[in-house]
């Protein structure tokens, strides 16, 4: 692999977690493996590497899309991600009220729910006390 998917991959990894990206590259078929190469070098290469927004703004950026879009599963995957880049469980909360104001509380409330689980679930793995999160 060239150094430009090196450099994709490692923030694929830095935001998903290695068990996520092994377990998606790991269990790639031929038909597969390619789509999983193309969403390395155009999502993680060239979105994600444009230094324009930092990380987090990113992050949380792609909570709002996922979750007005409806795509729940993501929203679990970037919840943790955005933890995991240095985001607070109140600004993912904040995000979200923000969802609900301008896309509607029904897809707000469904990702709620899942960033509430997440979080805690990261918290927990970390030691920390969840008392003043989203919840």
């Amino acid at each position: 692999m060239d150094e430009s998917f090196e450099r994709a991959m490692s923030v694929r990894r830095k935001v998903l977690g290695d068990d996520y990206v092994d377990a998606v590259t790991t269990k790639a078929t031929p038909f597969t493996a390619p789509f999983q190469q193309f969403v390395t070098r155009w999502v993680w290469g060239e979105a994600w590497l444009d230094d324009t927004l930092e990380p987090q703004v990113r992050s949380l950026l792609t909570i709002a899309v996922v979750t007005v879009l409806g795509q729940l599963s993501e929203v679990r995957l970037h919840v943790r991600g955005a933890l995991r880049n240095g985001c607070s469980p109140e600004q993912i909360a904040a995000v979200l009220k923000h969802v609900a104001v301008y896309a509607g509380v029904a897809k707000a409330v469904a990702g709620v729910g899942i960033a509430d689980e997440e979080v805690a679930s990261y918290l927990a793995a970390a030691g920390t006390a969840a008392a003043d999160g989203p919840r």
